[in-house]
């Protein structure tokens, strides 16, 4: 009878261990992390933005579209949770009753950590009872805040604080500026790794490739949210560039060069600023100044002065041929 009782219980034992098994999926990514998920009540804009001593987060815990709303599924994460969120906000539920619909069925709702926000900021969270601590979440106003697996619980109550008190800046700085607060307090307990910051616009346009407004990934990085910060820079510093070509278009000479300067006040080395900044003075008359600029160009790096030469056959450069050879022959 011992005997017995002594199989059956290891017949449980390995059942229960079968079953637990089931719901650390292979394919399912140990994103442990912290996140947050954001709404600008003024431009309707929607972002996540996250941080992961895990390879390559951005693949894994943010989901977005625009005038839909936005996710981030993480801890054991559970991927289809993004796409899955997604076409149920689509179908008129409530981040809430998306969230239960998605928690139902799922046998690690328990190592789950997973949020959703849609395009009017509401907010659903969850944290399950599983989770590695310090785990929690805080709902705020058009966000949330979310985290496991970090050093201590000052974590996601330091990135709500942040959200909070900026409000007035741009979306995708906020979101930055929470994440770094969670470092701050410690953040991920093992380190940190990758990055992620995803913006989507409010309403979609109906041409889904212009629908994602900024979209930051780090996928491998000794200070991820350092290098996150400067991409988010170069960003801002092609809009200006984007703005300077516009306004020349405009005949708005004032505008561009106001622009332009701006682009490269913030990256004074990049010569791709430079190069093209150059080409459109010249393209309106100013040889002077393209030449000027020309010049800081082709000494650190004589091959865009090939380039020079191969604009014209392909439009890009309408000069005369005594004024492209004033181009040409800058030293």
């Amino acid at each position: 009878m011992k005997k017995l009782f002594s199989i059956l219980t290891l017949l449980l034992t390995v059942t229960h261990f079968s079953a637990q098994a089931q719901v650390f999926k292979s394919e399912e990514p140990l994103a442990h992390t912290y996140s947050i998920v954001a709404r600008d009540a003024k431009t309707g804009e929607m972002a996540v933005g996250v941080q992961s001593h895990w390879f390559s987060v951005g693949t894994a815990v943010p989901w977005v579209e625009a005038g839909v709303g936005v996710v981030a599924t993480q801890s054991f994460t559970n991927k289809s949770f993004g796409l899955r969120g997604l076409a149920l906000l689509k179908e008129g539920k409530s981040p809430q009753e998306a969230l239960d619909i998605l928690l139902a069925d799922d046998e690690g709702r328990e190592v789950r950590q997973v949020s959703i926000l849609d395009a009017q900021g509401r907010v659903a969270t969850h944290t399950g009872k599983q989770c590695i601590r310090y785990a929690g979440h805080t709902i705020g106003t058009n966000f949330s805040v979310q985290a496991n697996m970090m050093l201590s619980d000052k974590v996601w109550p330091a990135m709500a604080k942040a959200f909070e008190t900026s409000a007035g800046k741009p979306l995708a700085e906020r979101v930055l500026l929470a994440m770094q607060a969670a470092e701050r307090e410690g953040g991920d307990i093992r380190g940190k790794q990758s990055a992620a910051l995803v913006v989507v616009r409010g309403e979609a346009t109906g041409q889904p490739w212009d629908d994602r407004t900024i979209d930051l990934r780090v996928d491998d990085h000794e200070k991820p949210l350092d290098e996150l910060e400067r991409l988010l820079k170069v960003y801002r510093a092609y809009e200006h560039m984007n703005n300077g070509d516009l306004a020349v278009e405009k005949g708005q000479m004032a505008k561009a060069m106001e622009e332009y300067g701006k682009a490269e006040s913030m990256f004074p080395d990049n010569l791709e600023m430079k190069y093209w900044h150059a080409i459109t003075l010249a393209n309106n008359g100013d040889i002077n100044g393209a030449t000027k600029l020309l010049k800081e160009v082709y000494k650190k790096d004589k091959n865009w002065k090939e380039l020079t030469e191969r604009l014209p056959e392909v439009g890009l450069l309408t000069l005369s041929p005594q004024d492209l050879q004033k181009l040409l022959q800058v030293k």
